[in-house]
């Protein structure tokens, strides 16, 4: 058991099962955590409302890390204690840019989630069938994402795009690469792309957190499987991959647990925070 006192945890591919649940083992390790004074903080590339309230009904949580790390919210005030949107100008650039390709264009602002369909065919076809319910629900489908942006280009956290195919993807992702290099571009499932600001990841935002808690590196843990988990993963003092990671994660990680579907982070918590022993052992 190491000395943990700050848990961040990825939602989907991480904490969630494929099927967007959250085990019965995962919710007892987490709120055993929470028991013995570890801060629980869900480090999600989802805005705040997007996290699911079973996630939110442990009693014990103080704050979410939220866009990948472009806000901190303290849950109790809604007090962001982190913000680092856009720029105005590159936030509406970077819309003009995606809008030409085929793609469902999403976007954080000020913690709401907002998208527009700039291709053929329903919106639906890009959503994969375990996102719909929670895409459909927690964003609002525009038919002017550039009106929504012009009237507050101050506070655009992210943006979220789906595709339908990875060529088109990797297209749009080669397009921002050659003129906004400095854009952080990271995807979390198959065929999507995330963008934030230049030097807003997951890791710095978890960073920011652990200095206002006054804790060291090596009090935090970080459990991640994608590409907008590397940089959490990198900083903690100790980085947990799923079985299900990425290969850069995997590599970045000091343990790579079972996957999501096979209690990955009960895993890692019961191992890592409560102590408890690796002969089978487990919270029920």
């Amino acid at each position: 058991m190491q000395n943990i006192r700050l848990l961040a945890l990825d939602m989907d591919g991480t904490t969630l099962t494929e099927d967007k649940r959250i085990t019965p083992r995962t919710l007892a390790a987490l709120r055993a955590a929470i028991a013995r004074g570890v801060e629980v903080v869900p480090a999600t590339g989802r805005t705040v409302a997007g996290i699911p309230e079973e996630f939110m009904a442990l009693k014990g949580l103080h704050y979410a890390l939220a866009s990948n790390g472009a806000t901190v919210v303290e849950l109790a005030t809604g007090r962001h204690l982190v913000e680092l949107p856009f720029a105005a100008q590159q936030a509406l650039a970077l819309y003009e840019l995606m809008a030409g390709f085929d793609c469902l264009l999403g976007v954080f602002i000020g913690g709401e989630g907002y998208m527009m369909h700039c291709g053929a065919g329903a919106p639906e076809a890009y959503i994969p069938p375990n996102l719909r319910a929670y895409l459909l629900a927690s964003r609002a489908l525009v038919p002017d994402l550039r009106a929504v942006l012009r009237a507050d280009p101050d506070r655009v956290e992210k943006y979220t795009i789906l595709y339908r195919d990875i060529a088109t993807r990797d297209a749009a992702r080669a397009a921002v690469a050659a003129r906004f290099p400095e854009v952080e571009a990271t995807m979390s499932l198959g065929c999507n792309l995330e963008l934030n600001a230049h030097g807003v990841t997951k890791g710095r935002g978890l960073a920011e957190l652990a200095r206002v808690l006054g804790l060291d590196r090596a009090e935090v843990m970080a459990c991640g499987d994608s590409g907008n988990d590397l940089a959490m993963i990198e900083f903690a003092g100790l980085g947990v991959a799923m079985g299900n990671a990425d290969a850069a994660v995997k590599a970045a990680a000091q343990y790579t647990a079972p996957d999501n579907d096979h209690d990955g982070v009960a895993d890692a918590v019961e191992k890592f925070v409560l102590g408890l022993p690796a002969d089978g052992a487990r919270l029920p």
